[in-house]
């Protein structure tokens, strides 16, 4: 299954995101085969940080739940809430996939 795991990032533990971005980083490429895609979202009026996408192939929510603990970002407080969604591809490259 895929799901869509969207992050709101807290702004009071932001030295988090500076500090552990490498280790961050080695841990979506250790978890490439799981976190299809990762990335930061950010508000397009202010240029400012909103969080953070990843679109995960997982056999359930809960398996994603186990992977995002797992980020060495989420012990720090970095992650102000998690919100994941399952989602079904139906288009990809200009192609429908269903």
């Amino acid at each position: 299954m895929l799901f869509a795991v969207f992050f709101t990032d807290n702004d009071a533990h932001a030295e988090a995101r500076q500090r552990l971005m490498p280790d961050h980083l080695a841990f979506l490429e250790t978890h490439h085969r799981s976190i299809r895609a990762a990335g930061p979202l950010r508000d397009p009026e202010s240029g400012k940080g909103a969080g953070g996408l990843w679109l995960v192939e997982a056999e359930s929510a809960d398996a994603v739940r186990r992977l995002y603990e797992n980020d060495p970002f989420w012990p720090t407080g970095l992650r102000l809430s998690v919100r994941v969604l399952q989602w079904s591809q139906v288009f990809a490259e200009g192609h429908r996939t269903m």
